[in-house]
This record gives C-alpha cells, sequence and structure tokens, in this order.
C-alpha cells in the first residue's frame, strides 16, 4: 500500500466539504476524482499531501513514498533560466557528470585499476539513475507543452501566469514522484499537447490521481473513478463512461433493492400487529421483531440531481447563407491566419488547431472587437450575433446577479430573470450574491444566462464549458443540441466538439474545412483521407421514387418485421442479464472479467443496433408501400 486515506472529514466555517471521505492507493493506480464543483476534490488531494489537515480522519503515507503535488513546485529564483530550473530536479546526475567528467582527467594520469574501478562505478550509477537520457527526456516534456527551444533560455520572470503553471507542471512529471496528484493538467493546454499528456499518464511508472472535467482524457487515462458526493466517496472500477453506465445501473438496482425492503418490512410489521398481543402467537411475533432488528436496512441512495436546465432559441429565423469569409487575414499586428469559409443556416462548425494559431482571434475579429487585417467578411440576412468569451465570463462587479441580468434586459419583469437565473442554478439568496464573489463556474453560467435571453440565431462560443464541471457541461450540450440556430464555437474539449460539431475547421497559416464531426475528422486526419470542403454548398439530390413490392415481396419484408421484433426482444433480454451481472462479486471484483463482460455487452448492443437498423429501413419500404 502506498497511502490510505481513511473517513476523512472537513469543514471550512459552517459548510461541511468531506463528511466520511476515503481513498486506497495500492500499486500504480491511475484515479480520477470526480464531482461537482465545490464537493471536496482538492480539498482531497491537498490533505493527501498534508498542504490541509483532516478535522477527523486519517491520511497515512507508506514510508519511503514520494508524492509530487502541482501546487507544491515553487520557484525560488525568477532570474534563472527555465533550464537552469528544469535541471534542478537532476542535482544528483549533474553532480555524478561532474565527478566522472573529473576522474576522466585523473585517468589521463594515473590509469591504475583503482581508478578505473572509481571511473567504472560512477559510470554505472550515472547510467543506472538515466544519465545519458536525462537532457534528451528534459526537452522531450518541455517541448510538447507548447514551449520552443528558445524558450528553455529565458528567464523564469517572462513568462505569464499560466505559462509557469506549464512549467511546474513540466518540473513535477520529471521528479517522477511515487504518487502524482494532478489538479486540472489540461487546463491552458492545446489538444496536441492534451493528447501526449494522456499517454503519459497512462504509461506513466507510478501511481496517479487526478481532477479533471475533461470526460475524454478520463476515459483515455484512468483505470478507476472515485466518486465524491455529499462530503462521502464511493470506488468505481474502469474509466469513466464505465463509471456513467455503473453508477446509473447502480442507483436504479440500489432502489429497486430499497423498494422491495421496505414492503418487506410492512408485510412483517403487519403480522407483528396482527398477532404480537394473541398468547399463542406471542413467540413467533417476537421473532419476527428480533428479524427486524437483525436486518440490514439498506438506504435509498441520494444522487445530487441539480443541473442547469438552458433553453437556447432564436428570436428570428435569418438568412439561409450565415456567413461569408473571403481571403480574411487575422492577427494583431501580422497575420496569424488566413480563414476562407461559408456557413449555412444550422451549420455547427468546431474551430481547432494549435494555441496562439488565432481561434479566438478570428471570432474577436467576427465581431469586430479586433479589425481585420485582409481580405473581408460578410454576415447574411437578418443575423442575430450572441458571443461568449472567457473574458465576458470573468467580470468583476460589486453588483448582485439579479442586477446584472437586470441591467443587461431592463424590459424583461423579475420574475422571468428569477426564473432564467434557476435554470441555471442561481436560486433563492444566491441571486443577490455579489458577481466579484462568484466562482469561475459561476460567472460562466451567469454569463450564459444572459446570452440565452439575447434569442440570437448565431452564436460564436469560445471556450464556453471552461469553468464548468462535467454536469454542467453535459446539460450546456444538450441544451445547445436543441437550439434551432447556427453556431461557430472554439473548444479543446474533444468531448464538447464529438458532441456538437458537424464541419471542422482546421486553422493553419490557412484554414481548412471539413464537412465531418470532430470523430470522423480524427479518423480521416490519422488516415490521410481528409478531403477538404468546396466552399459553395451543393444542393440535396432528389429523392429517388420507390417501386411498387409485388405480393410476395410485401409478405417476406412483413415476415422478416416480425422476425426481427422478435430477435429484439430476446437481444434485450439477454442485454439486461448481462447488465444484471456487472454486480455479482465474481466480475466487479475482478477488473479483468469486468472487462470481458463490458466487451460482451458492447457486442449485444451492436447486435441490437444492427437489428434495429434493419428493421426501421423495412418498415420504411413496407409505410412507403402503403402510402
Amino acid at each position: 500500500m502506498k497511502l490510505q486515506a481513511s473517513h476523512l472529514y472537513k469543514s471550512f466555517g459552517a459548510q461541511d466539504v468531506l463528511s466520511d471521505a476515503s481513498l486506497t492507493v495500492k500499486g500504480n493506480e491511475k484515479i480520477a476524482l470526480v464531482g461537482r464543483n465545490g464537493c471536496g476534490k482538492t480539498t482531497l488531494l491537498k490533505m493527501i499531501c498534508h498542504l490541509e489537515e483532516p478535522d477527523q480522519g486519517s491520511v497515512v503515507i507508506a514510508s519511503g513514498t514520494r508524492i509530487g503535488y502541482l501546487s507544491q513546485i515553487t520557484f525560488e529564483d525568477e532570474e534563472r533560466t527555465v533550464y537552469e530550473e528544469l535541471l534542478t530536479v537532476f542535482d544528483e546526475l549533474t553532480t555524478l557528470q561532474a565527478r566522472l567528467e573529473s576522474q576522466a582527467l585523473v585517468l589521463e594520469h594515473d590509469a591504475s585499476s583503482a581508478q578505473l574501478e572509481k571511473y567504472e562505478k560512477l559510470q554505472n550509477r550515472f547510467e543506472a539513475l538515466g544519465g545519458y537520457d536525462y537532457e534528451y527526456e528534459l526537452k522531450n516534456v518541455f517541448f510538447h507543452f507548447q514551449f520552443e527551444e528558445a524558450d528553455l533560455h529565458k528567464k523564469l520572470r517572462e513568462f505569464s501566469s499560466g505559462q509557469r503553471t506549464r512549467i511546474g507542471l513540466v518540473k513535477l512529471l520529471l521528479t517522477k514522484p511515487d504518487v502524482l496528484l494532478l489538479d486540472e493538467p489540461t487546463n491552458h493546454l492545446d489538444i496536441e499537447s492534451i493528447e501526449w499528456l494522456e499517454g503519459y499518464v497512462r504509461h506513466y511508472p507510478g501511481a496517479v490521481i487526478l481532477v479533471s472535467h475533461d470526460r475524454m482524457f478520463l476515459d483515455h487515462v484512468v483505470d478507476e473513478i472515485v466518486e465524491i458526493e455529499f462530503g462521502k466517496t464511493m470506488r468505481f472500477p474502469g474509466s469513466y463512461s464505465h463509471y456513467v453506465k455503473a453508477k446509473e445501473e447502480y442507483i436504479e438496482r440500489n432502489h429497486d433493492a430499497f423498494v422491495r425492503q421496505q414492503e418487506e418490512i410492512a408485510r412483517i410489521s403487519a403480522l407483528i400487529e396482527k398477532f404480537r398481543y394473541k398468547k399463542n402467537k406471542a413467540a413467533f411475533a417476537q421473532s419476527k421483531i428480533k428479524y427486524l432488528d437483525r436486518m440490514e436496512k439498506i438506504e435509498d441512495v441520494k444522487t445530487d440531481q441539480s443541473a442547469i436546465k438552458a433553453r437556447f432559441t432564436s428570436g428570428r429565423k435569418g438568412g439561409k447563407r450565415v456567413l461569408e469569409v473571403d481571403h480574411l487575414q487575422i492577427g494583431y499586428t501580422d497575420p496569424l491566419c488566413e480563414v476562407d469559409l461559408l456557413v449555412m443556416k444550422g451549420d455547427r462548425l468546431g474551430i481547432v488547431g494549435p494555441n496562439g494559431i488565432g481561434k479566438s482571434t478570428f471570432i474577436k475579429t467576427l465581431v469586430e472587437k479586433l479589425p481585420a487585417l485582409g481580405g473581408s467578411f460578410h454576415f447574411g440576412h437578418q443575423i442575430d450575433l450572441g458571443y461568449f468569451d472567457q473574458d465576458s465570463a470573468q467580470i468583476t462587479s460589486s453588483q448582485t446577479v439579479l442586477d446584472t441580468l437586470w441591467d443587461a434586459y431592463p424590459q424583461t419583469d423579475q420574475t422571468q430573470l428569477r426564473n432564467t437565473l434557476a435554470s441555471f442554478l442561481f436560486t433563492q439568496d444566491e441571486v443577490f450574491k455579489e458577481v466579484y464573489n462568484l466562482s469561475g463556474g459561476e460567472k460562466v453560467r451567469l454569463a450564459l444566462a444572459c446570452l440565452m435571453l439575447a434569442h440570437d440565431n448565431v452564436l460564436l462560443l469560445d471556450e464556453p464549458t471552461n469553468h464548468l464541471d462535467i454536469p454542467a457541461k453535459e446539460a450546456l450540450e444538450k441544451a445547445l443540441e436543441a437550439y434551432d440556430g447556427t453556431i461557430l464555437f472554439v473548444s479543446h474539449d474533444r468531448m464538447f466538439l464529438k458532441k456538437m460539431a458537424n464541419r471542422i475547421m482546421e486553422m493553419g497559416a490557412t484554414s481548412k474545412v471539413y464537412n465531418v464531426g470532430y470523430e470522423e475528422y480524427l479518423e480521416k486526419k490519422a488516415q490521410h483521407t481528409l478531403v477538404e470542403a468546396a466552399r459553395e454548398a451543393v444542393a440535396a439530390p432528389a429523392p429517388i421514387k420507390q417501386e411498387k413490392l409485388s405480393f410476395n415481396e410485401s409478405k417476406a419484408l412483413k415476415n422478416r418485421v416480425a422476425k426481427l421484433e422478435k430477435l429484439l426482444e430476446e437481444a434485450e433480454v439477454d442485454l439486461e442479464a448481462l447488465r444484471e451481472l456487472r454486480f455479482e462479486p465474481e466480475y466487479y471484483q475482478d477488473y479483468r472479467k469486468m472487462e470481458e463482460l463490458d466487451a460482451q455487452i458492447d457486442e449485444k448492443h451492436n447486435e441490437i443496433a444492427a437489428y434495429t437498423k434493419e428493421w426501421e429501413e423495412k418498415m420504411e419500404k413496407l409505410e412507403g408501400e402503403a402510402s
């Protein structure tokens, strides 16, 4: 065992953050802490490395186990260059290297066996510690965090706070602690860097405990989820997606067991009342009372059901051709990128590319916060623009939440404003909180509430999911999926891109547009089969008229539909039986068996999907025949 946190309780003032939190790390597990903003994830990390002490409970760390946490990485001297700072991680190696070089000089004058043996021992130690690779490793990790060779020789004070955070992360990774603690490690990273970090963490030789709202990162990296809800922890083996399904099934199964037990308690209680005062049945009644006392009561699991209930709608339909961009050069002084683009009504255009290439600059140019450096762009007829960026989401004001929204929409009555705020989880006295006291996630929700009330038919969104926890992200996705307008958005959240984008614009020296979703874009890019979209929209082909079916063809179709319905019913029964196995100790205590079971469940899902698709096709033919 590397560490064990047991029954931790922690409060800040009147607020209980953790009430019964436990966590055990035995080997090299990759563990994610998940839960809503403010549930205590970061507090638990801080208690593990003794930056916070629990009010109750204990944290035991095995002797010799080194814990590494980003907030403990400090720069004592900001006049140092980055290279000098990162080199401190390898102090033992650089000392050995100096001794080796010194001993090599000795050998030039004294090549005795004693001196040769001394050199050999130093060399073996140097090699065992990775002495011939440390400089390559330093640069490899550093360059994967969006830095260049020249940055190594800059002083630490020359970098922004976000860049210094990334340098701190590089230093932490290079120290290779036995247990690595990462709190939102994908912040400030572009997609390419996130993907590299995934591989690094997945193959890290020690244990990792991380907090992240990046669902795809969690899916690709972790093998265990520890959920914190209402101050308590609950462990789920497997990836994040597996946890989501397992949690739903656990709640459903637990509730069913709770209901059955309550019915049994009610039945037995009725028997007790019926017989407890009858002499010849008193012993029977007493035995049932003892039975109830010994019964291990099942609690109906509580789960936090609060969620954003946003609904984005357009006030006007707007023209079919939403935006035409012609050789638009964007940047501040020198062009970063040139964009050619045609956006049609209903498009969901995801904008991707490395940090610094101009994604946010492009959006700012479209809303005229920045001037174009060349070319042109033109919005279509009756287009109403809604704009969200991280600056507008980080407003600082002494106004209350309610007054901020009221100032933006003075003609709207207070009831409607309060209903809108409630849909973004500002309820009761929370609407009177001053804006500067809001968390980052709360400010994002307030900015989105302002955006929703505008009823624009085109939304320009720059990193809309930053600072949102996973339930809030999923609620926003659901709201935007139902939106009847057009969306152009920048995001590093690959799950958000996967769910939202039906077209992708890849930004580089010149932009390229692809008429595919994000998942297909990645697949085709990996296969080098991406085809850039034509600028002009192509008319949809006319539907092909269906020929009339013969009597035998119609009968065969109806027979096949009936057969498919039976196969679907049987497959659903099989699927339910496989799902039930997840709750058997034989499976949930054996990760490999659970993986095999998940594969069987996925195969059954695929079988059901194939039957369903064929059934829909056959039914469509029959309905076409009937019409």
